[in-house]
């Protein structure tokens, strides 16, 4: 799976917008979205990473199911 969220339904700002009516949300929070193409399931093994430019890189690992 990779993707850009410029290919997102909704936009960034109309994102955070609409979850802020329902949630406090705070600094550090995580919005997961899942990709919007490419939509495959997650399996032990799989390698997943993520980027926010500017900001951070996230590498893990899907480790068994316990």
């Amino acid at each position: 799976q990779c993707s850009d969220v410029n290919k997102l339904i909704w936009n960034i700002r109309e994102i955070i917008a609409d979850l802020s009516l329902f949630y406090h949300l705070q600094p550090g929070d995580l919005i997961y979205t899942g990709t919007p193409e490419g939509v495959g399931a997650v399996v032990a093994g799989d390698q997943i990473t993520g980027r926010v430019e500017g900001v951070a890189d996230v590498a893990l690992t899907v480790g068994p199911a316990e």
